[in-house]
């Protein structure tokens, strides 16, 4: 909660704002910017605190140079002496007593010193760079004799404060210290505050000044002057594309009713660019990180998951200890954004998208596809009606209403006969296996719907559960082997068919399935092939959704045809598996004497 959330109308909160701004009216977004137009390059940022690294309650400017306030700015008074004084001053504008007691314990409260987080984060990112950095405060002796300071010192290399140089801003000796302690020339650095009066001090002695009117907008200007991103980087975004947006506004409005919060500064939206059939957008909100994945426009074939179904197995998993995005809450309301959505918070992590692991070592990549593997088994093992899915999905027919759903999508985007998929939808229905065992099923595991720890091979979250529901385990388990049989240049899903897993440290497909087996403690199916065959004609048929989707919209003619032979290729591959599966029932047979 800011300190504007304290200072709302009464006899005691007025006259505090009142001693706070009389004298001081300079602070409002028309007044003009004062800025020193040498130029770089900069090898410094000095930055204001209170405003600029912390919120700001307001200033004190009563009574000039030698008034109470800054006195105490410049350490000449105590604390005691000054609350008498503030006291009485409160006490004369309202006309009524004034008990003060409290100012100091808001204005040094946790919600008024907690530092911006894009502030904490630019400083890093500077001080990367081999920049220096330092901060101004004007600021106060407590009660304790210590200086009132609530940031880690260790973000600056200078640290020039009111109280301990008998110096205030905007007297134009404390930047002077400030340049001197950093062995700069003034054209050497930037200086960010929120008062037009100290950025004019500031820029009278050649200083590049920033006026900061709210943090996110301050350090996307600093980027600028710096030419480096000051920002943490989100991995696999990019800005929202055009077709894609969402009222802002309105979203703003929902989640500052969500998060029980007044935040300060713009909210900021990007769309992650990784392969998700249902839009997903990072959002950030002052200190808040989160992730929105909203229902996708249009209509909606099926089997197609919702975002509603998505929410709840999420929510259920976690409470399983299965490794998922903590979801927080789900909005089914269309006028918020036009489309029902969910939010989860954002964890940072490493998604690969390549298969290979190129720049891993071969223990690393073993490690990493032995942990996918366990990961996988964790979510074959969530007890159905302690976790509450015991009505997720009709239990013991799977593959008869996958084969029949698949088939209904693929018909529906139909563009051309394609013989190979003919052969196989007839061979599929002709082969549908007993199903041994109930699960949940994610419906599109593989390694890159996997979140990973940055520096440890642990999985710390499970992407996108659109196609999730109960069924036959072993799906989920051919699925993550679909890389195995694609080469490296389809465009689509990388692969590994080309590749030497042995050199790699890479576990083979079969590898694979044996530790998944081991783990779960069951034995190998016989009939492995018929779960390849369908997985394939599973994404044979979404590439053929893409492919009619391209005919319609913008994409080239080259990329038109190009994702049509895709399809075709994809459910060549399908094929294979079913003549594979067809021979090793041929050997099975018993043989006529």
């Amino acid at each position: 909660m800011y300190i504007r959330r304290l200072f709302q109308p009464s006899h005691l909160q007025r006259a505090w704002r009142a001693a706070f701004l009389k004298q001081n009216q300079c602070r409002h977004r028309g007044a003009p910017r004062w800025t020193h137009s040498g130029g770089g390059p900069y090898r410094a940022v000095i930055f204001d605190m209170s405003g600029v690294l912390i919120p700001s309650p307001g200033r004190v400017a009563a009574g000039g140079e030698n008034g109470l306030w800054m006195k105490f700015m410049r350490g000449e008074t105590t604390k005691e002496d000054f609350l008498r004084e503030f006291g009485r001053l409160c006490s004369e504008i309202s006309k009524t007593s004034v008990p003060v007691d409290s100012f100091f314990s808001v204005l040094t409260s946790k919600e008024v010193a907690k530092q911006f987080q894009v502030m904490t984060e630019a400083i890093t990112r500077i001080r990367e760079k081999g920049l220096k950095t330092a901060v101004l405060s004007n600021n106060f002796y407590l009660s304790n004799g210590k200086s009132f300071f609530p940031l880690d010192r260790k973000q600056f290399d200078v640290v020039v404060e009111s109280c301990l140089e008998g110096v205030y801003e905007p007297d134009p000796r404390i930047y002077k210290l400030c340049l001197e302690r950093l062995s700069l020339q003034p054209s050497e650095a930037i200086f960010l505050d929120d008062l037009e009066q100290n950025l004019k001090a500031a820029a009278s002695l050649g200083l590049h000044t920033i006026k900061v009117n709210d943090p996110e907008t301050a350090v996307k200007e600093l980027e600028t002057l710096l030419g480096f991103t000051l920002r943490t980087v989100i991995p696999n975004t990019c800005p929202v594309r055009e077709t894609m947006e969402i009222p802002k506004d309105s979203l703003e409005k929902y989640l500052k009713d969500l998060l029980g919060t007044q935040t300060t500064g713009p909210l900021e939206l990007l769309q992650f660019d990784h392969r998700l059939s249902s839009p997903t957008y990072y959002i950030r909100l002052a200190d808040y990180q989160l992730l929105l994945r909203k229902k996708p426009p249009g209509t909606l074939l099926p089997p197609t998951c919702t975002v509603e179904r998505e929410f709840r197995i999420m929510k259920a998993l976690a409470n399983a200890g299965v490794p998922v995005l903590k979801v927080l809450d789900l909005c089914e309301d269309p006028r918020v954004i036009g489309t029902p959505f969910y939010l989860m918070e954002y964890c940072p992590g490493l998604i690969y998208k390549d298969p290979s692991l190129p720049g891993l070592e071969a223990n690393q990549r073993r490690a990493i596809y032995t942990a996918m593997n366990r990961v996988l088994c964790k979510i074959h093992s969530v007890d159905l009606d302690t976790a509450g899915l015991g009505d997720y999905g009709r239990q013991g027919d799977y593959f008869p209403c996958q084969v029949q759903n698949w088939i209904q999508q693929y018909r529906a985007s139909e563009t051309s006969t394609i013989p190979a998929m003919e052969r196989l939808i007839e061979w599929l229905l002709l082969h549908l296996p007993r199903q041994q065992k109930t699960t949940v099923v994610h419906g599109g595991f593989r390694l890159d719907n996997l979140l990973f720890h940055p520096k440890k091979t642990e999985v710390l979250a499970i992407l996108d559960w659109e196609l999730s529901t109960l069924g036959d385990p072993l799906a989920d388990v051919a699925s993550s082997c679909l890389a195995h049989y694609l080469p490296s240049s389809f465009p689509m899903l990388r692969g590994l068919s080309d590749c030497n897993l042995t050199q790699l440290g890479i576990p083979t497909a079969e590898e694979c399935f044996r530790m998944y087996c081991l783990h779960m403690g069951i034995p190998p199916a016989e009939n492995w092939n018929f779960y390849m065959a369908f997985s394939f004609f599973r994404e044979a048929t979404i590439l053929q959704g893409v492919h009619k989707h391209s005919l319609t919209g913008p994409a080239s003619l080259a990329t038109t045809e190009r994702s049509g032979k895709l399809t075709e290729f994809m459910s060549n591959l399908a094929w294979d598996f079913a003549i594979k599966e067809g021979f090793r029932v041929f050997k099975e047979m018993p043989q006529n004497q």
